[in-house]
């Protein structure tokens, strides 16, 4: 996969991941949809990205697009839109209620069955909270929540690398100090971490910190994810940005994902739109200059996604500043 995915005369450059033999596409096609958008639309967008050049999907247990993805990949190979399991780079995610070491092997295999693979590429913890067993409802009961014993779940995970189950391991949602806590004793680093990044949310600090240790940022809401429960419009509505895509005759989405591309960061964009799935494409063969890139790390910084939804008054977690460590 060295050389990216070719899409006409466009390829999506990779970068490699730390303790893996994998390589990450740098543009990922998001497969969270609030409300969930059915199988057969989920499916269909799928093939559709195929065959635009996409190779790296993200799912997870919660968005239940794990089966649809697995049923567009299997129709992908007999159509020959690809032609091998290994042009792909999939990611999928551990839910809460399944981040307790007994469950995490189980759970991954869940994945795989949904996804009719034998293994993902990249396994990561969907939030750095566990909730009760059996039951995967968002948002999560209050009264559910427990917290995560890091050491014992990043073993498990360990584990499914080991076992080949996955070829790589991560985690999502986590701060400086709870990637510093898997880090104190994790025998396999984690390779990968996806956090909501965009230029309204630089993760100035966060990326600095993975970059020191050879951790991959993957960003998620790259464009603010208007449309969600949580997203907004306040990124593409941005004056600045507005500014710099009319000056290069580009779309704001486009200067937003570019913008993530010279941070040396992946992006996971969400749209089941042909035209924006072409548009989000087109990022590789032009750049911000410096000047550009100097007004964007000057717009005022604030997190989108609070995650207040993993915060209860009886803990683990009792307050935003918690569950990210002051990093808001």
């Amino acid at each position: 996969m060295d050389q990216g995915s070719e899409m006409g005369s466009i390829s999506i450059p990779d970068v490699p991941l730390k303790s893996s033999n994998r390589r990450m596409p740098v543009l990922g096609l998001g497969t969270a949809a609030s409300p969930f958008s059915g199988s057969e639309t989920t499916k269909l967008a799928i093939l559709e990205a195929m065959k635009l050049g996409y190779r790296h999907f993200d799912t997870a247990t919660l968005y239940q697009t794990e089966q649809p993805l697995g049923d567009a990949i299997a129709e992908a190979l007999s159509t020959g839109i690809i032609k091998s399991r290994d042009e792909l780079f999939i990611a999928s995610k551990l839910w809460c209620s399944d981040a307790h070491r007994e469950l995490v092997v189980p759970a991954l295999q869940k994945s795989l069955e949904n996804l009719q693979l034998e293994y993902i590429d990249l396994y990561v913890i969907h939030w750095p909270v566990s909730s009760k067993p059996g039951s995967y409802e968002f948002p999560i009961k209050k009264e559910d929540f427990l917290p995560m014993d890091f050491k014992s779940v990043w073993e498990a995970m360990e584990e499914c690398q080991n076992l080949g189950y996955t070829k790589a391991i991560g985690v999502s949602n986590f701060s400086c100090k709870k990637l510093g806590d898997i880090l104190a004793t994790a025998k396999i680093p984690p390779a990968a971490n996806q956090v909501e990044m965009n230029p309204l949310w630089q993760q100035n600090k966060l990326r600095e910190f993975c970059k020191a240790k050879d951790i991959q940022l993957a960003a998620y809401a790259p464009l603010g994810a208007r449309g969600t429960i949580w997203g907004s419009n306040r990124v593409m509505e941005c004056e600045v940005l507005k500014e710099i895509a009319e000056a290069k005759g580009k779309t704001v989405a486009q200067v937003c994902l570019r913008w993530a591309y010279e941070q040396g960061v992946c992006v996971v964009v969400k749209s089941f739109n042909k035209e924006r799935m072409k548009e989000n494409l087109d990022i590789f063969n032009w750049e911000l200059t410096d000047e550009e890139t100097k007004k964007i790390s000057d717009i005022p910084q604030s997190r989108g996604c609070l995650g207040e939804d993993y915060i209860s008054a009886n803990g683990p977690i009792k307050t935003i500043e918690e569950l990210w460590d002051g990093e808001t």
